[in-house]
């Protein structure tokens, strides 16, 4: 099994179960060993107060493409601490593209970049992410795959 084999298979296991992915409405784009894009676009559920984008709503799918990235190698990976920076709001009708790639992956410890952009290229959001690899696969693989 190569590494785009691989990150795709552990994709698939992970969207099965993710159900608060799929419920927000968010999808998965593209996955790749060290990336994922995932994609959403703005309902009128997801907006605030100020009728534009819930930060928690571009925060999850941030995290959720961050997530996607870090679990591509087959490897039970999970956050350990995340930022995130607001450069300017998504309106309803909106189609949000979160696009994280791996940074550094030292041992157990990683990081990982998230730009997040609107249908039209404009950023939206900048999310940082740090994982730390735990016991556990996401499938069952033989060394020899």
């Amino acid at each position: 099994m190569n590494a785009t084999e691989r990150a795709r298979k552990s994709a698939d296991v992970m969207w099965a179960n993710d159900n608060a992915s799929r419920w927000i409405g968010m999808s998965l784009e593209s996955v790749d060993e060290g990336r994922a894009t995932m994609s959403l676009t703005v309902a009128a559920e997801h907006a605030n107060g100020h009728g534009i984008c819930h930060g928690g709503v571009i925060f999850a799918l941030a995290d959720t493409a961050f997530a996607f990235a870090c679990n591509s190698r087959n490897q039970n990976t999970v956050a350990q601490q995340n930022s995130i920076t607001y450069l300017m709001p998504a309106q309803v009708g909106d189609t949000l593209l979160a696009s994280a790639v791996e940074f550094q992956l030292r041992g157990r410890s990683g990081i990982t970049d998230v730009t997040v952009t609107s249908q039209s290229g404009d950023v939206i959001a900048v999310f940082r992410g740090h994982s730390r690899s735990i016991k556990g696969q996401l499938f069952e693989e033989q060394a020899s795959d």
